[in-house]
């Protein structure tokens, strides 16, 4: 069986993630203009989603890219915990999320590149800026796979049609997240 290489997207998985458990829960939009609700108290448990990607092979190297503000270092450090190399980024003047797919990339065409071996490359997200970082894997004999929340991705888009297997993390849902309160509340 092949190594594996996974790199994570932490707020494309949490946010999701959340937006899921809301679904889960019963909590729907109002109206189609609204954003879709998102349960606060849905968590990510860094260790079960670590296992769950790996899926029973080798882990060769395992990133999490995330962002900050808030700084919530118990996040980050659950996340090295759970046995992930963390890199976070600060966000911009306009609170918005930078560099983390551009690290996401650079750090997987860099391990690419040194490995000694073709090994399975997972990718946490179902962001088409990953694109290019497969089409590179794939140019070096690599397999790729997309794990993602099915909401946050079409079947015939760009990226899932791009790699080799798509995964649902719905299906694993119950075993890579926890819950830190009830919500709503009754």
């Amino acid at each position: 069986m092949h190594q594996c290489v996974i790199l994570v997207d932490n707020s494309n998985i949490f946010i999701e993630g959340q937006k899921f458990s809301a679904r889960q829960k019963g909590v729907f939009k109002s109206s189609p203009t609204d954003k879709s609700p998102q349960d606060p108290a849905w968590r990510i448990n860094f260790e079960q989603l670590i296992l769950s990607l790996a899926n029973g092979r080798k882990i060769h190297a395992a990133i999490l890219v995330g962002s900050r503000p808030p700084k919530n270092d118990s996040v980050w450090d659950a996340a090295k915990q759970g046995g992930f190399e963390v890199i976070v980024h600060d966000r911009d003047s306009s609170n918005k999320e930078k560099a983390v797919d551009t690290e996401l990339v650079a750090q997987g065409v860099k391990i690419i590149l040194k490995a000694p071996e073709p090994m399975v490359l997972i990718i946490a997200s179902g962001d088409r800026d990953f694109i290019p970082l497969v089409k590179t894997a794939q140019e070096e004999q690599w397999e790729v796979e997309m794990w993602a929340f099915s909401s946050s991705f079409s079947l015939t888009g760009e990226m899932a049609t791009s790699v080799d297997r798509t995964m649902p993390l719905d299906q694993q849902f119950e075993t890579i997240g926890k819950y830190d309160f009830e919500w709503p509340i009754p």
